[in-house]
């Protein structure tokens, strides 16, 4: 008593080429997607570290020109070494004039430090005000 109009199709495993294809595409956007997360946070990362010792560094000038250390205490270049590859520092000095502090401020020198990290991708600026007496 089978009749040939209520049987119903043979069940066929797998998936179609359009199921495929469509997951393929899912897999692309996500991937895509964290890919760019995973490059943004790398990108952070370098920037954390630059603004967490880049004012260490800059400290570390100012104190050496204050204890004398630098060859040339109020205008100078250079870089940090061999612990600090990529970093550059650079130190200008200008003289303060101060008709309040009169000959006081004869020797009041405003200090900046500028710190950059490979070739001024990053740049920090650290300015200090301090009495240097200039020796001979």
């Amino acid at each position: 008593m089978s009749d040939s109009t209520t049987e119903h199709p043979k069940c066929h495993d797998g998936f179609t080429l359009l199921e495929v294809m469509a997951a393929i595409s899912i897999i692309a956007v996500v991937l895509v997607a964290v890919y760019q997360l995973h490059a943004q946070t790398i990108s952070m990362s370098e920037a954390v570290r630059f603004y967490t010792v880049a004012p260490i560094l800059a400290q570390s000038r100012i104190a050496g020109i204050s204890a004398g250390i630098s060859e040339s205490r109020f205008s100078d270049s250079g870089n940090f070494g061999e612990n600090f590859p990529g970093y550059a520092w650079s130190v200008a000095t200008e003289e303060i004039e101060s008709e309040v502090l009169g000959n006081a401020a004869e020797d009041f020198k405003k200090i900046d430090v500028t710190v950059t990290y490979n070739e001024d991708e990053f740049t920090y600026h650290f300015r200090s005000y301090q009495m240097a007496p200039e020796t001979e």
